[in-house]
């Protein structure tokens, strides 16, 4: 795609641009300020431009805090790159900040010699006061020393563009300051408005007032760009150069990619998708995307509570759906009594773990991998199960489809994990050729001769799948101690020990179908760099950059968890550490010590935020230095 022609009439010559190969931008500002809005524009503007871009927007923990305070402030941070990028970036280059608080919460996480954008209207008194300054901050030149700092009057000047337009509140006009500073943003770096100004047509066709409103504040701030001497220059990243798979690309968070990927594996087993789930941050969106295409054969079903979500997801799996529910940590604490009588009873079906800070209720809008031993051991008795998790947002897709082949194929409940970080954010996705993914092959027993309900598959030891109502088929299953082939109640105590080695069994199984490993570097060295879930980006881009150092670092990320794959052994032995980043307090190194003769070394945080680049690439320096 053709990079796009600078404006004619900008105060400032093309010639001087920076150009920037990569750029990190953060916009902040009260919930209701728009920054989801103003950030999702900015990055669908980029990516329809052919930058690549990751974004990391951050939620404020409480539904409604305080405008104007620090717990009530929502970012958007967005990467946008000429070539490949692998996280939302550590640190912004531009901060749009709407408020004082938005100011003071953001400015320490600034490149030096960033550009401050700040709305001076928002700098009143109370406001101030709510940010914890005596005094504004703007009149304070040590304060912002060394900053590219403009003061701009969005508020006022937004009143300014719409004073003779009617039919709207003086409230709901300067809800539209957001478009101005989009306006704004676009202007600096040289980004058309077109896909903006059609997003407002589409999303507010209804309320033309509306669509003029923000029509209206986003030109004036591209105007005001246009016409202010205020900036240094403009920025200007190029389009992708890089080799780019072709094909159609769209823009997708990690809980988008889950709804896509259980749709698919439904169409690829031919089965109706059931998904039955207690709304709970931020697993909802999956339920709600799912609602939206019952055209698919998609059943939703919105529970009263976790309990009563885990046992209509047994109902469906038992009658032949492809059965999914969703939470997130504190819903799966409540969900483990009815996991547990799912994996007795040997059922297919997905549990997707979308993890948030805790404990208890803890951090619902912020991520964390605290989850992994929950998943893995949070039940009473033996209870193995299958643990798997999604590297990237995009990667949701197909470790969702992964999760029900899994399911199915062995007859067994699986845990798919993802974190608030992988839900929220977004990247650009290859759309795939469905003709490529191979179907998921399910066969429902209705020949009753010699048949039993535990009678095993040599291969795999996955028990029938049996629709209710079979002619001469009729059997029994639930939580007792059974007898294994007749699955008739049985307190022998061999019967029990039986039954447990061969569930356990059976989920060991599963790594003789996982794919080899992949190593990002040398297959042997002095540093291991191992991850799992939303970690990914960080390490790989942690990684590649220590290798530029000539540092003998390699990196691995596992998708699959319980069981490990079967390679991993032979892989930490080549070489002398492991490092493990993870966001918890060290749940995969204390596994990996547990089963493998490995030195781990634990890079843990647990403040409710994704790894930055230099945090893992300060460690690997510690450990080889």
């Amino acid at each position: 795609m053709a990079e796009p022609p600078a404006s004619n009439s900008s105060a400032i010559n093309a010639e001087m641009a920076r150009l920037m190969d990569s750029v990190v931008v953060r916009f902040s500002g009260d919930s209701g300020d728009g920054m989801q809005l103003t950030g999702d524009q900015f990055t669908n503007t980029s990516a329809v431009l052919g930058n690549d871009i990751s974004t990391f927007p951050d939620f404020p923990a409480e539904i409604r805090a305080p405008a104007g305070t620090l717990a009530g402030l929502s970012g958007f941070q967005v990467n946008l790159a000429a070539s490949d990028i692998y996280t939302a970036g550590d640190a912004p280059q531009v901060l749009v900040a709407m408020n004082p608080a938005a100011l003071a919460a953001n400015l320490s996480d600034l490149d030096p010699g960033g550009v401050v954008i700040v709305n001076e209207d928002a700098f009143t008194r109370n406001n101030l006061r709510k940010a914890g300054f005596e005094s504004s901050p703007l009149d304070d030149e040590s304060y912002l020393q060394g900053y590219e700092v403009h003061r701009v009057p969005l508020t006022s000047m937004t009143r300014a563009a719409l004073d003779d337009l009617d039919g709207l509140s003086k409230q709901q006009k300067d809800l539209c300051k957001n478009a101005f500073a989009l306006g704004l943003a676009f202007w600096l770096f040289d980004r058309p408005m077109e896909t903006t100004l059609a997003f407002y047509q589409e999303k507010f066709g209804k309320r033309p007032q509306v669509v003029k409103a923000n029509t209206r504040a986003l030109k004036a701030g591209y105007a005001y760009g246009e016409t202010t001497e205020a900036f240094q220059s403009r920025m200007r990243v190029p389009t992708r150069t890089d080799d780019v798979p072709p094909g159609t690309y769209r823009r997708i968070t990690g809980n988008e990619a889950v709804v896509l990927g259980l749709v698919t594996a439904a169409q690829k087993a031919n089965k109706t998708l059931f998904y039955g789930s207690y709304p709970i941050t931020p697993a909802s969106p999956i339920l709600e995307g799912l609602a939206a295409l019952k055209r698919f054969d998609v059943r939703t079903f919105q529970a009263e509570d976790e309990i009563a979500a885990i046992g209509s997801v047994i109902g469906a799996s038992f009658a032949g759906a492809l059965s999914v529910t969703a939470s997130s940590g504190p819903g799966v604490s409540l969900k483990s009594e009815g996991m547990n009588l799912a994996i007795a009873m040997e059922l297919p079906l997905v549990v997707v773990d979308v993890q948030r800070g805790g404990p208890s209720t803890g951090l619902p809008t912020k991520t964390e991998q605290a989850d992994l031993l929950s998943v893995l051991y949070g039940r009473n008795g033996e209870s193995p199960i299958p643990v798997i998790a999604a590297a990237t947002a995009a990667e949701c897709f197909d470790m969702a489809i992964e999760a029900c082949r899994i399911a199915i194929r062995h007859m067994t409940p699986i845990f798919l994990l993802t974190d608030g970080y992988l839900a929220n954010s977004s990247e650009p996705w290859l759309l795939p050729d469905l003709e490529l993914i191979e179907p998921i092959e399910v066969e429902h027993r209705t020949d009753p001769n010699g048949y039993q309900p535990y009678l095993r598959d040599e291969a795999t030891l996955a028990r029938p799948w049996v629709l209710p109502g079979t002619p001469g088929l009729e059997h029994r299953i639930g939580g007792l101690g059974k007898q294994d082939v007749t699955g008739n109640v049985s307190y022998d105590p061999q019967d029990n020990e039986h039954m447990i080695r061969t569930r356990a069994e059976k989920v060991a199984r599963v790594a003789d179908y996982l794919p080899p490993l992949e190593v990002n570097g040398p297959d042997q060295g002095d540093l291991l760099v191992i991850g799992w879930g939303g970690t990914y980006g960080a390490i790989r881009a942690a990684v590649e950059h220590s290798q530029s150092e000539g540092r003998s670092v390699a990196s691995c990320h596992l998708r699959h968890l319980n069981p490990l794959p079967n390679d991993l052994s032979k892989i930490l032995s080549r070489y002398r550490q492991v490092l493990v980043p993870e966001l918890n307090l060290g749940q995969l190194s204390m596994l990996l010590q547990a089963r493998y003769p490995v030195r781990v070394v634990g890079l843990n945080k647990v403040q409710g935020q994704p790894f930055r680049i230099r945090e893992i690439v300060s460690k690997i320096n510690d450990i080889l230095t």
